[in-house]
């Protein structure tokens, strides 16, 4: 494969991917604002040519793009947002990663988002071409994580083969008292809706899906200790998502939190970049 064009590329959950996958490539080019994320993505991939802003995409010199994967800002369709489809702003960046698909042309394309409803899932379709798979990473992780992905990767239909593991299986033996919630907090918990309404559990067997805001608002995973609640910690989060141990460990853990909660299973992805011609991978 020549070149590889990512687009809100995160933390490069889809260059893991790729490299757990085989897939050899030229350039890995990757399009990011947030400067945390440019942060742990520099410190892993020191060759990645980070090209900044997608709506500059005009601007940027390259070429010979073979693949072009993005998780487009999903806010605009989340059940849990405002539902203001493609008028939220940053929903609108969709249609910015079909031009640039159409500009270069790659061979290949991914797409990532979040269930949303059926007419905007049609849409999307329309525009490229494709149906989306609906895949809960729950098959391969123990993290509640439902997501839809359009593709013209030859072959592609289904997730990767069901594992359904437990939360206990990425759990640290020992993990630092940091990561205790205070009294004040545990109150806030019990008092809250948040546990009826699932966003919020203890103890589970599956996580419930991690997102940007985890923890910060009380929602999220909490594990029973001998000292009390505790959240999860960095290295549990990212085990949730397939990727090494310490992969955020550059930046802070707020922002380590934030960015994987935004971030790709990298099995998902790596599952479907296994489906890539042997010939095109060559």
């Amino acid at each position: 494969m020549r070149n590889v064009l990512a687009l809100f590329d995160g933390i490069s959950c889809g260059r893991v991917a790729l490299d757990r996958a085989g897939v050899d490539y030229d350039t890995y080019y990757s399009s990011e604002i947030d400067p945390k994320c440019v942060e742990i993505v520099t410190h892993q991939h020191p060759t990645t040519v980070h090209l900044g802003d997608v709506e500059n995409w005009r601007s940027w010199d390259i070429d010979d793009i073979d693949l072009v994967m993005g998780g487009s800002p999903c806010q605009g369709f989340s059940f849990q947002g405002k539902q203001l489809n493609f008028n939220d702003p940053r929903s609108k960046l969709f249609w910015t990663m079909v031009d640039i698909i159409n500009h270069f042309k790659p061979r290949y394309f991914l797409l990532e988002n979040v269930v949303m409803k059926q007419q905007y899932q049609d849409i999307i379709s329309n525009a490229l071409g494709v149906k989306p798979v609906l895949i809960n990473s729950s098959d391969i992780v123990p993290q509640n994580r439902r997501r839809l992905y359009w593709t013209n990767i030859p072959g592609f239909s289904s997730g990767p083969k069901p594992t359904n593991p437990k939360l206990s299986s990425v759990l640290l033996s020992q993990t630092d008292d940091k990561y205790l919630i205070t009294t004040a907090h545990q109150r806030r918990i019990d008092t809250s809706d948040d546990v009826a309404k699932g966003f919020t559990k203890i103890d589970p067997d599956r996580a419930v899906c991690m997102t940007a805001r985890q923890f910060g608002n009380w929602k999220g995973t909490y594990i029973t200790t001998p000292k009390g609640l505790r959240k999860l910690t960095p290295v549990e989060c990212e085990r949730l998502q397939t990727l090494p141990d310490d992969y955020t460990a550059a930046v802070a853990d707020s922002h380590r939190y934030r960015a994987l909660g935004n971030g790709w299973t990298v099995d998902v992805i790596s599952h479907i970049f296994s489906l890539i011609p042997k010939a095109v991978v060559a």
